[in-house]
C-alpha cells in the first residue's frame, strides 16, 4: 500500500516559509500545521511574526495560539499534537503541510524521539542548590566536561536546560547528544521535504533587519511591556528566551539603551538563522532546496 503523503517545508527564519505556505494553501487541498516553538504562544503575536488574524482566517493554521507563554511545551508535546493534526487532515482528504523552522520539533516527528530519562526531582534540586552557591556558569563548565556539544548549543543564561542536560547525564551516564541520536519511532508516512533557503546569506540578514524594524513599528514594545506585567512571567521561561522577547525585556529593565536593543534584537535572530540552517545543513534525510527564484520545484512535484 502507499503511504499518504505528508509535505514538510522548513527553513531559518524570515526565509519566507509563511508566505509560501499561503500560496500552496490557494492552489491545493493541503492543511497547513505550524511547527514553530514560538508561535505556541498566546499573546505573543508580534515579535513572533505570526500570522495575522485576518490570514489566519484566509489561511488556517494548527498548533498557533496552543499554550499561555507561563506553560511549558515540549518535543514530546509537539510530536503528540501534530500527528494528532495529520490524521484529522488526512481523514479529510487534504494533505498534511508542516511549516516552520524549529527544528527540533522536525526531527522529533519525522525521526521519532529517542529514550530520554524521566525526571529526578532529587538530582533537579541538587543541580540547583549548587547553581545557588556557584552559579550557573559553574553549572556549564560541569556540563562542558561531560557533553560539550550540549555545552556549546545551550546559553550559561538557560538554567532551565542547563539544569536538564546535566540531570539526564547524572541520572543515565550518558549525555544527552548521544541519548538523542538514538532513533525513535519514525513517522509512517511518505514525507515529502522542501527547505527554503535565500541564494545570498546577506539576502538573509537583510530581510531579518527589516523584519524586525518592522515588528517595532507594529508595536512590539507595547507588545512586551503587557507581558512584563503578568507576575507569572519572567525571563526564564521558554516563551520569554524567544529572540527578541528577552533583549526587549531587557530594554524596558533599563539594562540597555533602545538602539543597543535593536541591535541585539538583530543579532539574536541572526544567530537563530544560523543554527536553523547547521540543522538543515546535517539533515539526515533528503531535501529539495528552494529559493524565490525556484519555487515552482513543488509545484512539479506535488501533483
Amino acid at each position: 500500500m502507499n503511504k499518504a503523503k505528508v509535505i514538510s517545508l522548513m527553513g531559518p527564519t524570515a526565509s519566507g516559509k509563511t508566505a509560501f505556505a499561503m500560496a500552496l494553501y490557494e492552489r491545493y487541498p493541503i492543511d497547513i500545521i505550524s511547527v514553530d516553538s514560538a508561535l505556541i504562544y498566546r499573546d505573543m503575536d508580534i515579535g513572533t511574526a505570526k500570522p495575522t488574524k485576518q490570514e489566519q482566517l484566509n489561511y488556517p493554521h494548527k498548533l498557533i495560539d496552543i499554550c499561555d507563554p507561563a506553560e511549558s511545551y515540549s518535543a514530546a508535546n509537539f510530536r503528540h499534537d501534530a500527528l494528532v493534526e495529520i490524521e484529522k487532515t488526512l481523514k479529510k482528504g487534504r494533505i498534511p503541510l508542516l511549516v516552520g523552522g524549529t527544528m527540533l520539533y522536525f526531527k522529533a516527528l519525522l525521526e521519532g524521539l529517542s529514550p530520554l530519562p524521566v525526571a529526578n526531582n532529587e538530582i533537579r534540586q541538587q543541580i540547583e542548590e549548587k547553581a545557588n552557591k556557584f552559579g550557573w556558569q559553574a553549572i556549564h563548565e560541569e556540563l562542558k566536561k561531560v557533553d560539550p556539544v550540549s555545552a556549546q548549543r545551550i546559553h550559561p543564561n538557560d538554567p532551565q536546560r542547563l539544569n536538564r542536560a546535566l540531570e539526564v547525564y547524572l541520572i543515565s551516564g550518558k549525555s544527552l547528544t548521544e541519548l538523542t541520536q538514538e532513533s525513535g519511532e519514525a513517522l509512517p508516512y511518505d514525507v515529502m521535504q522542501f527547505a527554503i533557503m535565500p541564494s545570498d546569506r546577506a539576502e538573509l540578514h537583510q530581510r531579518i533587519e527589516q523584519r524586525f524594524l518592522q515588528m517595532l513599528d507594529q508595536g512590539f514594545e507595547n507588545e512586551v511591556k503587557a507581558l512584563k506585567l503578568r507576575p507569572d512571567l519572567h525571563l526564564n521561561l521558554p516563551s520569554m528566551r524567544c529572540v527578541g522577547y528577552r533583549q526587549m525585556w531587557e530594554y524596558l529593565d533599563g539594562q540597555s539603551s533602545y538602539d543597543e536593543m535593536v541591535f541585539k534584537g538583530i543579532c539574536a535572530t541572526r544567530q537563530l538563522a544560523k543554527r536553523q540552517i547547521t540543522w538543515l545543513r546535517g539533515w539526515k534525510q533528503p531535501i529539495t532546496w528552494l529559493n524565490p527564484d525556484n519555487m515552482d520545484k513543488v509545484f512539479d512535484q506535488l501533483f
